[in-house]
């Protein structure tokens, strides 16, 4: 057994981790960079093996850091089976098209209005393309033990984090090793905990918040704040918002404080995503995955108005002039209808932007939460006076805590712990955390490594 880190290796996002064993290649998630130009590039790169060869996919979950990659790898000759949960391969059958649309879009808009230092602009891949990876998706259960062939079997547990997020555990002739996905917090407003850890001979587990414990406050007290400084100041509250699960989760505790009288209920609160629209009719297909009964869920749906289309997008910037919500992707404004609502809101002050997650180093996110006086966008740099805030409270991640928690919930004690998934400060923390606190041996791979697993 031999696993190579193509991604999530020193950041937090590309996840890809190729694993050699009797005789199969599998690669565990197929994500995109995002963040730093430098690792954008590496969508663009070649990988060190080629898609045909590859003998199947399994996916953790739906995210893009996690899934965004696999219409590339179909295109240029992946033919094999990608295995996921029944909800992730819902949501990929949101997430990857609206991906690649929005691709075609970005491309043809930085064409039509010169911006882009390519000549063409060409997007990494089209719509089309994720439609034929849908094609190769095939659903487990979570507990089920998969028959991969030459003795190779494949078992997905609950993860928490996002709907139909899991752990992924391979085994071959009494050896095995779990990849942990991103694990989700104990207490998430909408989602289950993470299943308690089976454990294997080698672990690799993420590291998203390994130097960090979240803020306590409760994330309702935060929105109450936000919404009543910038509805007294007449302001608008614009939330970039990843679609899936956080827009959900938004959605949800504004039902809940306008239910409570904490909030005006005649405010407007607008869902200015496509693919977020399409994500909460997979909430409200998917009860068995969430804490939400069906009445709620459609009660949080009534409450919001759908933007559906661009020209609806564009005419929420003119016609709002007074207190109101809008929830539009993305969730680091890496790109989306937010970025356009940044640019029409964020110079007046009387506004708020509103992030609620983490925001991954080189994002326009993590630019605004840092305080960035200015932020490009299209080509132009627009000013931001409006008030920034992040609700951290709100984070899909389980903090070091929280994951030490998980951890020690193992039923077998590692031989080896790779931390991946983390901005290199918070994956050492997270190694050091594993060292000190249950003695297991861990390291920080680096990118394009491999380890044998003897």
């Amino acid at each position: 057994m031999e696993v190579q880190f193509l991604g999530a290796a020193g950041t937090v996002t590309g996840s890809k981790y190729l694993v050699r064993v009797g005789g199969k290649k599998i690669l565990v998630d197929c994500g995109l960079f995002q963040g730093y130009k430098q690792l954008r590039l590496r969508n663009r790169a070649v990988l060190p093996i080629r898609p045909e060869d590859i003998d199947a996919v399994v996916l953790t979950h739906a995210h893009l850091d996690h899934s965004g990659y696999l219409p590339v790898l179909v295109r240029d000759g992946f033919d094999g089976p990608v295995f996921s949960t029944k909800a992730t391969h819902a949501l990929c059958g949101v997430l990857l098209p609206d991906s690649g649309r929005l691709q075609e879009e970005e491309a043809e808009f930085a064409n039509r209005h010169g911006f882009s230092k390519h000549k063409p602009a060409l997007p990494l891949y089209t719509e089309q393309d994720a439609f034929r990876a849908l094609g190769r998706f095939s659903s487990v259960d979570f507990g089920e033990d998969l028959d991969c062939g030459d003795g190779i079997s494949l078992r997905l547990t609950p993860a928490g984090h996002m709907l139909g997020a899991a752990s992924v555990r391979i085994e071959h002739k009494g050896r095995s090793i779990l990849f942990s996905g991103d694990v989700g917090r104990p207490n998430d407003a909408m989602l289950y905990p993470p299943a308690p850890l089976e454990g294997a001979d080698y672990l690799v587990v993420e590291s998203t918040y390994g130097n960090r414990r979240h803020d306590t406050q409760d994330p309702l007290d935060v929105l109450e704040g936000v919404f009543k400084r910038t509805f007294a100041r007449h302001g608008i509250v614009i939330i970039p918002s990843f679609a899936v699960g956080r827009a959900q989760t938004l959605m949800y505790l504004i039902h809940q404080l306008k239910q409570a009288g904490r909030m005006p209920t005649h405010v407007p609160v607008y869902l200015n995503s496509p693919m977020a629209i399409d994500a909460t009719r997979v909430y409200l297909k998917h009860h068995e995955f969430h804490r939400l009964s069906p009445q709620q869920c459609e009660e949080i749906v009534a409450g919001v108005h759908a933007v559906a289309t661009p020209e609806e997008s564009r005419r929420l910037n003119d016609k709002i002039h007074g207190p109101a919500v809008i929830i539009a992707g993305s969730g680091m404004a890496t790109g989306g209808r937010v970025l356009h609502h940044i640019k029409a809101f964020g110079p007046d002050e009387r506004n708020t932007i509103l992030f609620a997650g983490f925001q991954a180093g080189g994002t326009r996110g993590a630019d605004m939460v840092a305080g960035a006086e200015a932020v490009k966008i299209h080509g132009d740099y627009i000013p931001i006076r409006a008030e920034v805030r992040n609700i951290d409270s709100l984070s899909g991640h389980a903090d070091y805590v929280e994951m030490l928690d998980w951890l020690r919930s193992a039923k077998v004690k590692p031989r080896r712990v790779f931390v991946t998934h983390g901005e290199a400060s918070a994956a050492d923390a997270m190694r050091l955390h594993i060292e000190e606190q249950l003695g297991w041996p861990a390291e920080v791979p680096e990118h394009m490594q491999s380890i044998s697993l003897d």
